[in-house]
């Protein structure tokens, strides 16, 4: 590959919103912008987070080259949280962030026994790297506090990394868009410009993220009972603005939840968030009060299986129960991909005759984190790039920007770059040279302790498991000769086997009848998935289900018909 070019790989994957990872390498130099998880979907039972292959990056360690630095752009976990599973595969190199970002990575990587430094970078200092990269940090409005854009200074020419962010007018922290900054920056001249595009179908702007304050409080006022309020655990603005309506009706805080306890305190340490020791209680104290004085600020805010608030949902939490009084609010959207467990959660407490306030009642307790097209519009007439790459969101968003944002600029197709998921992109002082190679991406799954362990296979089974059960075929064998009269059938979650003497004759029929097909001289592993790929086909003609099964040899010391089935 020619030394002369840079290119770039999104290590995540294109089309994705979650699991970013950028890797720009120039020469034998590499720098990687952000190192995040991805979150599973319903098809993908049992997963807990997916993370970004990184073997094409250990493959250019293997060749010679170095990796002079991670940055890290901002704090949410889709950013940050695969550090702990990654880092361990690499060499030791600096890392850098702002503040809040790098106080949560480093509490990710100390749950996980990883020892790695992060370097707190001010904003608007150029930092050098190596000879070949240098980058500085500037501020915009997101979600969460402390979250940045990047300059990458380049031989080929500036890239702008602009990932999440919105253009808040009045952030709660009172921390605005550097928008002179991006001005002078866009004068300087910026070769190719990365921007989040997520929420680039909205076409008005993104409401201040202080308008949810005064719904919240609101919101509060007319609760009976406790107040129970879930969001995302990063969400510094919006459990500041949840604390001070708290204040305002005279209501205790408690925090629940292990992500939001550990936001908290982390934000806490660093004075991004302000907390009244006169209103902030611990949660093992919330029964010296009663309901009506009480506010829950607690973790589970998209559903997940085990966290604090399915728990308290379901009336399985030691500390929080949630009677009729008491009003729970969402203040989140469903992750796309999470509706089923978000509305899950919000159906069980409609059962239990529990007020619940989320975004499609009352589209205020919720506001985007994230730039509308209008506002895409806006930072990228002020960067003026030679070629813009839209990130951060769905093939769906990556293809509106072009017609929602750039082409209203009156921006050329050809500038606005939509690579393929492994594709890797080079350039030069010239501009655009196209794709140069393709890398197969296999993202590796994380189930509990286990990483990469859970594979195709795996969630193919889990898959027939939760959706069609499982039907054990136990095929006796005594000295070669097998026993089909006394062949058992033993099924869970597929049907209720009293009732489905049909369907369990025609099991023991069609196994014997492929095994007296298959032959004697038939190796006993290739005879178990003929008659496990075999039954099931033959089985879904029947019932239209496909359950998962497993074939079973058993070798006995019984002679046929000795035993009665």
């Amino acid at each position: 590959m020619n030394t002369k070019q840079l290119t770039l790989i999104p290590l995540g994957g294109m089309g994705e919103v979650t699991q970013n990872m950028f890797v720009y390498e120039y020469g034998n130099e590499i720098l990687i912008v952000d190192c995040g998880i991805g979150f599973p979907d319903v098809y993908m039972p049992g997963v807990d987070a997916i993370i970004p292959d990184i073997s094409y990056l250990l493959k250019q360690l293997q060749q010679g080259k170095k990796i002079v630095g991670l940055l890290l752009s901002h704090g949410h976990d889709d950013h940050i949280a695969a550090l702990p599973y990654l880092l361990p595969e690499l060499p030791k190199f600096p890392i850098y962030a702002s503040p809040l970002a790098a106080g949560f990575a480093a509490e990710r990587m100390d749950d996980a026994g990883v020892k790695r430094d992060i370097q707190v970078m001010p904003n608007k200092k150029v930092q050098k790297l190596s000879n070949n990269f240098s980058f500085e940090f500037f501020a915009v409005t997101h979600s969460v506090p402390d979250t940045r854009h990047i300059l990458i200074q380049t031989p080929v020419g500036n890239i702008y990394h602009g990932s999440d962010f919105k253009l808040d007018p009045h952030p709660v922290d009172g921390v605005l868009t550097d928008f002179e900054h991006i001005t002078q920056l866009g004068k300087k001249g910026i070769l190719l410009m990365l921007m989040d595009c997520l929420r680039v179908e909205r076409q008005k702007w993104t409401k201040s993220e202080s308008t949810t304050g005064p719904v919240i409080a609101q919101e509060m006022q007319t609760t009976k009972g406790k107040f129970v309020v879930t969001l995302m655990s990063s969400h510094i603005h919006r459990i500041q603005q949840v604390v001070d309506a708290a204040a305002q009706h005279q209501r205790k805080v408690a925090f629940v939840g292990r992500s939001v306890e550990q936001n908290v305190r982390i934000a806490g340490q660093l004075k991004k968030l302000k907390l009244p020791k006169s209103v902030v209680i611990d949660k093992r104290d919330l029964g010296k009060y009663p309901d009506h004085q009480l506010c829950v600020i607690i973790a589970g805010s998209q559903g997940q299986e085990g966290s604090s608030l399915v728990r308290a949902v379901y009336d399985e939490h030691r500390i929080v129960q949630i009677n009729k009084n008491d009003k729970v609010v969402f203040s989140a959207d469903a992750i796309p991909g999470n509706e089923v467990p978000y509305f899950k959660a919000v159906d069980e407490l409609c059962r239990n005759d529990v007020e619940v306030i989320y975004p499609d009642v009352n589209p205020n307790v919720h506001q985007s984190g994230h730039a509308s097209s209008v506002e895409q519009q806006e930072l990228l007439s002020l960067v003026k790039p030679q070629l813009v790459m839209p990130i951060g969101g769905a093939d769906r968003h990556r293809t509106k920007f072009w017609e929602l944002v750039a082409k209203p600029l009156n921006i050329p197709e050809k500038q606005v770059l939509r690579p393929k998921t492994g594709q890797v992109m080079a350039f030069n002082q010239q501009g655009y040279q196209g794709v140069v190679k393709k890398v197969t991406l296999n993202p590796k799954t994380i189930d509990g302790l286990g990483i990469g362990d859970v594979g195709p296979i795996v969630l193919s089974d889990r898959r027939s498991l939760s959706q069609a059960g499982i039907v054990v075929v136990v095929i006796p064998r005594s000295k070669g000769r097998w026993l089909f009269k006394e062949i058992m059938v033993v099924s869970r979650g597929f049907v209720f086997m009293r009732e489905a003497d049909e369907v369990i004759k025609f099991i023991k029929d069609h196994t014997t009848k492929i095994i007296k097909k298959a032959g004697k001289k038939t190796p006993e592993h290739e005879l178990k998935r003929l008659i496990e790929r075999r039954l099931g086909r033959k089985l879904y003609k029947v019932i239209k289900r496909e359950p998962m099964i497993v074939p079973v040899i058993m070798e006995t010391g019984h002679h046929q018909g000795k035993r009665k089935h």
